[in-house]
C-alpha cells in the first residue's frame, strides 16, 4: 500500500504519484493514472525501470546475488529439495507435506504420455529442424488435442493444463531430440523420477537396456530447479502478455518458448559452448582473453556476467558443484572442449580484469558444460531450459489470471514517424 507520494512537476503543474512499498526490493512509483492526469507517458526501452505486474513468486536482488523462490533461497532448495517439490512450491506458494507431494508426483507422472496422434506432428518437420522449432509447434498444437483444459476462467481446467504441461514438456523435448537424430522415440516410464525419466527418453534405445546414472540424474534435476523461474524476464513477460489477452495456456507457453529461443536469453548456454568451440584448444585462450578486453574487438566471452546479477549469480555457485561432480564422474581428459572450459573458468576467477568488472562465470557457462559432458548436442540446451522454465511460466500465468486487477497488456510508444499527410495518386508521385 502507498503511504507516501512522489511529486512530478510538469509545465508548472504538480502531480502526486503514490509510492508503493514491496515486501523486498526498491520502492515503486505508481504511474497508472499519469496519462489520465498529465497527458504524458513514461519512456523506458527494455522496461529496465518498470514493474509490469505485482508478483509473489520469485525475488532477485542482483546486488546481493540473491534468488528466492517464494522466499526460499535457491541454495537451500538446491541442497535439500528436488525439482518437482520446487514445482509445487512455485505453483501453490508453500512447500508440500508428504501426502501433498505424493499426490503431486502421482499426477505429474501419469500425465507424461502424449496423445498418440501428436507423433504425426513430428513427421511433418525436417530432420534437421532445430528442436526449439519443433517444440514451439508441438506445444502450441496441444490446444488442438486437450479441449478440456482451455477455459481459463475455470480453476480446475487451469489446474489440469498446468499439470499436463509440467508432465509433457520433457516428453516433447525428448521426442524432438530423438526425431532430430533419426532414432525411435522412447516412451516415458512411471517407475522413474522426473529427471531420470527425461534422460531415459533421450538416451535409451530399444536394442539394449539403459541405466540412468544417479549422479547425472541429480545434476539434471538441479539444472531444472535452477532454471525453474527467474522473475519477469523476457520469456516470462511474453507469457504474461500473451495470457493477458485471454489466450489458452498452451498458446501462452508456446509464446514463451519462442521468446526463450533467442541467443540473448535461453540460447546463452548454447552460445557459450559455440564460443568454446571457436576457441578450440587451451593454448588459444590467451588470444581470446585479449580480444575480450579489446574495446575495438566485437568478440564477447559468453557465459560470464549477468544483466541482473551485479555481484555473482547464486545459481552458478550451485551449478559449479554439479559441473565438478559430472566432470569428475565422466572425465574430461579426452574432451578438448571441456578442457578449454575448465581453463577459461580458472583464468576468469583469477584475472583482475574479470574480477574488477565482476564477470564471474554464470549459470549458462556451467549448465552448458554439464549438458555437453552428458552427451547432449548444443541444439538441445535451449529445449532443456524450456522444459525447466515451464513451471515458472505456468505459475506466473496462473498468478496473472487470478489477479482481479489484471488488464490486457498494451505498452505505449514514443512515436517518431511522419505526421498526418495527404495521399497522392501514383501518377503524380
Amino acid at each position: 500500500m502507498a503511504d507516501r507520494t512522489a511529486t512530478l512537476t510538469l509545465d508548472g503543474k504538480s502531480y502526486d504519484l503514490p509510492v508503493l512499498s514491496p515486501a523486498a526490493g526498491p520502492d515503486v512509483i505508481d504511474i497508472r493514472k499519469l496519462y489520465a492526469q498529465a497527458d504524458v507517458f513514461t519512456y523506458d526501452p527494455g522496461f529496465t525501470s518498470t514493474a509490469s505486474c505485482e508478483s509473489a513468486i520469485t525475488y532477485i536482488d542482483g546486488n546481493k546475488g540473491e534468488l528466492l523462490y517464494r522466499g526460499y533461497p535457491i541454495e537451500q532448495l538446491a541442497q535439500k529439495s528436488h525439482y518437482l517439490e520446487t514445482c509445487y512450491l512455485l505453483l501453490y506458494g508453500e512447500l508440500p507435506n508428504k501426502a501433498q507431494m505424493e499426490d503431486f508426483e502421482y499426477r505429474v507422472t501419469r500425465h507424461t504420455m502424449l496423445h498418440e496422434q501428436i507423433n504425426n506432428f513430428f513427421r511433418g518437420f525436417r530432420r534437421d529442424a532445430h528442436p526449439m522449432a519443433t517444440m514451439v509447434g508441438v506445444v502450441g498444437g496441444l490446444s488442438a488435442f486437450y479441449h478440456d483444459s482451455l477455459d481459463i476462467t475455470d480453476p480446475w481446467q487451469r489446474e489440469v493444463a498446468a499439470i499436463r504441461m509440467i508432465a509433457k514438456l520433457p516428453t516433447i523435448a525428448a521426442m524432438a531430440y530423438k526425431y532430430s537424430i533419426g532414432q525411435p522415440i522412447v516412451y516415458p516410464r512411471n517407475d522413474l523420477d522426473y529427471a531420470s525419466n527425461f534422460l531415459h527418453m533421450c538416451f535409451a534405445v530399444p536394442a539394449e537396456p539403459y541405466h540412468v546414472e544417479p549422479a547425472l540424474a541429480k545434476a539434471m534435476d538441479r539444472i531444472m530447479m535452477l532454471h525453474a523461474d527467474h522473475e519477469q524476464n523476457a520469456s516470462t513477460s511474453t507469457v504474461r502478455l500473451a495470457g493477458s489477452s485471454g489466450a489458452n495456456p498452451f498458446a501462452c507457453i508456446a509464446a514463451g518458448i519462442a521468446c526463450l529461443w533467442g541467443p540473448a536469453h535461453g540460447g546463452a548456454n548454447q552460445a557459450c559452448l559455440e564460443m568454446l568451440r571457436e576457441i578450440g584448444t587451451v593454448d588459444r585462450i590467451p588470444e581470446f582473453i585479449a580480444r575480450a578486453k579489446d574495446k575495438n574487438d566485437p568478440f564477447k566471452l559468453m557465459g560470464f556476467g549477468h544483466r541482473v546479477y551485479k555481484n555473482f549469480d547464486p545459481r552458478a555457485k550451485v551449478m559449479k558443484e554439479s559441473a565438478d561432480e559430472v566432470l569428475g564422474l565422466l572425465g574430461v581428459e579426452n574432451n578438448p572442449l571441456l578442457q578449454v572450459a575448465k581453463e577459461l573458468e580458472k583464468i576468469a576467477l583469477e584475472d583482475e580484469y574479470f574480477i574488477e568488472k565482476k564477470l564471474y562465470p554464470n549459470v549458462d557457462f556451467y549448465s552448458g558444460i554439464i549438458l555437453e559432458a552428458m552427451g547432449f548436442p548444443t541444439a538441445m540446451f535451449t529445449p532443456i531450459f524450456a522444459l525447466s522454465r515451464t513451471i515458472g511460466w505456468i505459475s506466473q500465468w496462473k498468478e496473472m489470471i487470478e489477479d482481479p486487477t489484471g488488464k490486457i497488456g498494451r505498452p505505449r510508444q514514443l512515436y517518431t514517424g511522419a505526421t498526418a499527410r495527404d495521399y497522392t495518386d501514383v501518377a503524380t508521385r
